[in-house]
């Protein structure tokens, strides 16, 4: 099997799951989740159907994070979001503040513990009630001391 494949638990809405491996760059086709289960059968599990999907390190371990919430602000640059499931759950994550990386098929997150078992979490639109930006987390921009403004630039456009 390459490398490329990824550990994944998928958890439905009827509470199943299912373990497998999905290639990461294109495992969401024509509303369809592609999965080589783990007896060596290609799956595909219809979107509306899952809840979760999360790229774990091992299967062993549950699935589940245990905080489902951040305890304080992220540190890391991207948007904090807060989202609600059709069934009252609630989970919070960071993505990325690029619309290039959003798919009209659902989000990638990161949790809120990246020292457990799952790395990422795929969340489809369709198991989504909301999804709120709980803030904008960027790169904090410092002024460079002793460097004085350019005066060799001549001015444009009566600045």
């Amino acid at each position: 099997m390459p490398s490329t494949h990824k550990k994944v638990i998928v958890r439905k809405i009827d509470r199943d799951t299912v373990h497998g491996y999905v290639t990461p760059a294109n495992f969401v086709r024509e509303g369809k989740l592609e999965l080589l289960n783990t007896a060596g059968n290609v799956v595909a599990i219809d979107l509306r159907d899952i809840k979760l999907v999360y790229f774990v390190r091992e299967f062993g371990e549950t699935e589940a994070p245990t905080r489902k919430t951040f305890t304080t602000r992220p540190r890391t640059e991207g948007l904090w979001v807060r989202l609600k499931f059709k069934d009252n759950e609630i989970l919070e994550g960071m993505m990325p503040n690029d619309l290039s990386q959003t798919t009209a098929d659902g989000f990638l997150i990161n949790p809120p513990d990246l020292r457990s078992n799952t790395q990422r979490i795929f969340v489809p639109r369709s198991a989504l009630e909301s999804l709120t930006v709980l803030a904008v987390i960027g790169a904090t921009r410092r002024k460079r001391r002793g460097i004085a403004a350019d005066t060799l630039q001549v001015p444009m456009f009566g600045e």
